[in-house]
């Protein structure tokens, strides 16, 4: 593969070439524009379609990565992007493993919740009193929780039966329809609030618990999405590169970078109808990372020595200037001492805008580093929603529009794969693996 500094890309439909009558050769080249966990993602599972035949080339502007990068305090490495990974993530968890991966080892520190004037649950270290400070507080709305959240998982996998199967889809709403059918698509359509109301959960729960983890993973409350034999035309793919400008001809495109001019500047050229640009906004969200003690008083506790959260959680209250913060370990997969939250730490801070040096003051009573990085982390989610298209073209594809679904690394993997699948059968004619009705119950009976 090949990486350059890409400034531009303009891409032109040329003259067809004629296929081949029996059986066709595999695609010439085929470019990947984005490095980041889609685009390198496509490029896996792109090699492992077409074999070694077709020529893959990955062109990044900045590093390979992309939303998933690591700051670097008093000397050691912290997460900054992406970097929780689901058990039942099938995709990601296998590139773990294929690279060789070390897991990070979880710390046990307690969550608070806190809605701007005093924690309205405290996590113990009983699980029996968790259960019961649950009970107490949200009735049987927990219990609910986690059987809708099963249910939802429950039809979700089975987009990795699909896949293994080499099923595809050529757009993103029939993508959903075909995990949970209208309930899934219907979920574009309606906040988290809205569905999880009409699903019977109580407003206290909602407030308090389930809108303190889109908080921290969205930076959004629960006004978010419920889900979160013929011709062939060759792309001429313009790129800056160190060694200057730069072109090439590819069979297939693959554009895995947001179709935003802030996020990425990528122009279409000689297209007839236009490709559009999609220019919803993305969410600005900054990872502060600070180095020091946290100020307990600032969370109503007089008493610094009974403050025991490593974890803090936040309700919606404009008077609120984080999001979250949390003790964060190094990247590494060393043995470090366990902290206790007051103690001198590295605490990750999520926040909206960056913090300011009074805002850091309140919340830390001490502190000798700060490492602050921005992100236009993911789609700013305001239902209705509308994916924008997976085919912009004949043989262009685009990944990122599932994230106006939910983003997510294992989101970006599930659509490459489901972008180099369609490729695939589309280049052979495969027509039987694209966009097929009842899929789900035609598979148990192949199995």
């Amino acid at each position: 593969m090949r990486a350059g500094r890409l400034l531009l890309l303009f891409l032109a439909a040329l003259c067809p070439r004629a296929a081949a009558r029996e059986q066709r050769a595999a695609p010439s080249k085929i470019a990947v524009v984005g490095g980041g966990i889609g685009g390198t993602a496509a490029a896996y599972f792109l090699r492992r379609q077409f074999g070694r035949a077709a020529r893959i080339d990955l062109f990044e502007r900045a590093a390979v990565g992309g939303r998933l990068a690591t700051v670097r305090v008093e000397g050691r490495d912290y997460e900054a992007g992406g970097s929780v990974i689901h058990p039942l993530n099938l995709h990601m968890k296998h590139f773990v493993k294929e690279l060789g991966l070390p897991v990070a080892p979880g710390h046990g520190s307690l969550v608070g919740i806190y809605n701007g004037e005093e924690f309205v649950f405290e996590e113990s270290s009983w699980y029996v009193i968790n259960v019961l400070k649950l009970l107490w507080r949200y009735g049987l709305n927990p219990l609910r929780m986690y059987m809708w959240v099963e249910d939802i998982l429950d039809k979700f996998m089975r987009i990795y039966r699909y896949q293994t199967h080499d099923y595809t889809f050529s757009s993103n709403e029939r993508l959903l329809h075909a995990l949970g059918g209208n309930d899934f698509t219907q979920m574009l359509n309606q906040t988290i609030d809205e569905s999880m109301q009409k699903a019977g959960f109580s407003h206290k729960f909602i407030n308090e618990v389930v809108c303190p983890a889109m908080r921290v993973n969205y930076g959004q409350g629960v006004n978010i999405n419920g889900f979160v034999g013929d011709t062939v035309k060759l792309y001429h793919v313009t790129y800056n590169s160190t060694s200057g400008s730069s072109s090439d001809m590819y069979d297939i495109v693959i554009i895995a970078a947001p179709l935003n001019r802030k996020m990425s500047n990528i122009t279409f050229r000689n297209f007839n109808p236009p490709i559009p640009e999609f220019s919803n906004p993305y969410h600005q969200t900054v990872a502060t990372f600070v180095h020091g003690r946290l100020n307990a008083s600032f969370f109503g506790y007089e008493d610094p020595s009974a403050f025991h959260f490593g974890s803090i959680l936040t309700t919606e209250n404009p008077k609120l200037f984080i999001n979250s913060l949390g003790v964060v370990s190094p990247a590494e997969n060393t043995p470090s001492e366990e902290k206790l939250p007051l103690r001198s730490a590295v605490w990750k801070v999520f926040s909206r805008e960056p913090l300011t040096k009074e805002q850091l003051n309140l919340l830390f009573s001490s502190y000798d580093s700060v490492k602050v990085k921005k992100w236009l982390a993911y789609p700013h989610y305001s239902p209705p929603e509308k994916c924008p298209p997976v085919i912009l073209h004949d043989r262009i594809y685009y990944l990122n529009g599932i994230e106006w679904a939910a983003s997510a690394m294992e989101m970006s993997a599930i659509a490459a794969k489901n972008a180099a699948l369609l490729a695939y059968h589309q280049w052979y004619g495969n027509t039987d693996k694209i966009d097929q009705e009842d899929l789900h119950e035609k598979l148990k009976t192949e199995l």
